[in-house]
């Protein structure tokens, strides 16, 4: 991806190195344990240590998808999308904060952590600008999202997040969060190197907000309430792989207005889909693969929906909610 020189966004938060408590209860509710990515709308209160260390456990240990765990209420009634897992992440003790902690370690930044900041920072606002356009063609403002960088854990609208859980979009504050080492797990555990997997993790999320800012996210959450596990994941697979497509909407902008991809760009945001699909992370961590249970969509599915949003261009080619053929 041809980025150097280009404009960086200034939506940009940088959390690294803050060390924070947990601070349950979690802000405009505590932490449930939805029956998939979404659902519920009760306030509760915070899990406490205990609720903590099964968490802690489910995730590490058991490979549990963390968008069953991580969903807490938003003062909006927002839930968070942690969308792109780490299966069996061990977690770094330096990294936890102490409970209820507050002591602010800075985490000496690398100069590749730097330049890899600064290339997030282009990306963003490449999305900034695609959006805003389309938007602008529909007769809309596009309303921009802050991203924020982080390491270990991060505070949000939706809760608490940890680096484990992988990136998430809060809409309840219209924040995407991303722990920079995730692309090092990218790349070296998943097999999807490459600037542009890396972008195409930004676009997805970015591809939240868009659905947020569309009016889709709160039906869709509305929808999920009446519904069970089943039919809730099933939902929840169309919601991601709708961002995934306009991720795929994303690229041919950038490829059609701002000339900035490159050979073999397109291929490395397909390995990333491929790479993080449902089938491939429940095989990775036990071993067998429950299609029920899916809340991402396969790698498949993934793959075919950003690029059918990559070769048309238009939100439309995105509807995968009336479509009988995921």
């Amino acid at each position: 991806m041809r980025w150097r020189g280009q404009r960086e966004s200034e939506n940009v938060e940088d959390r690294r190195g803050e060390r924070r408590g947990f601070g349950f209860p979690f802000p405009g509710g505590g932490m449930r344990f939805p029956s998939s990515g979404g659902g519920g709308g009760g306030r509760g209160g915070g899990i406490g240590i205990v609720g903590l260390l099964i968490i802690l456990g489910l995730v590490v240990f058991f490979g549990v998808d963390p968008s069953v765990i991580m969903q807490g209420q938003g003062p909006n009634g927002g839930q968070g999308f942690p969308d792109i897992r780490l299966p069996q992440q061990q977690p770094d003790a330096t990294n936890f904060p102490a409970p209820g902690g507050q002591a602010q370690i800075e985490r000496p930044k690398s100069a590749g952590e730097d330049d890899l900041k600064r290339f997030i920072s282009v990306v963003l606002a490449t999305t900034e600008d695609s959006w805003t356009q389309t938007f602008r063609e529909l007769g809309a403002r596009y309303r921009e999202p802050k991203l924020v960088l982080f390491s270990g854990a991060v505070r949000s609208a939706c809760g608490t997040g940890m680096a484990a859980m992988g990136p998430f979009y809060c809409p309840a504050d219209e924040k995407v969060y991303i722990d920079l080492d995730f692309y090092r797990e990218l790349k070296n555990r998943f097999r999807a190197p490459g600037d542009f997997a890396q972008a195409y993790v930004v676009a997805h999320e970015v591809g939240h907000h868009v659905q947020k800012q569309l009016g889709i996210a709160d039906k869709v959450e509305a929808a999920k309430r009446r519904m069970g596990a089943k039919e809730g994941n099933a939902l929840q697979v169309r919601m991601e792989l709708q961002a995934d497509c306009f991720a795929g909407v994303w690229a041919h902008r950038m490829e059609a207005d701002k000339g900035l991809i490159e050979p073999g760009d397109i291929d490395e945001a397909l390995g990333a889909a491929s790479a993080i699909g449902d089938d491939r992370i429940q095989k990775q961590t036990q071993g067998y693969v429950v299609p029920d249970s899916f809340t991402h969509g396969s790698s498949e599915q993934r793959v075919r929906w950003f690029r059918r949003g990559y070769e048309d261009g238009a939100l439309q080619a995105c509807d995968t909610f009336n479509t009988g053929r995921l």
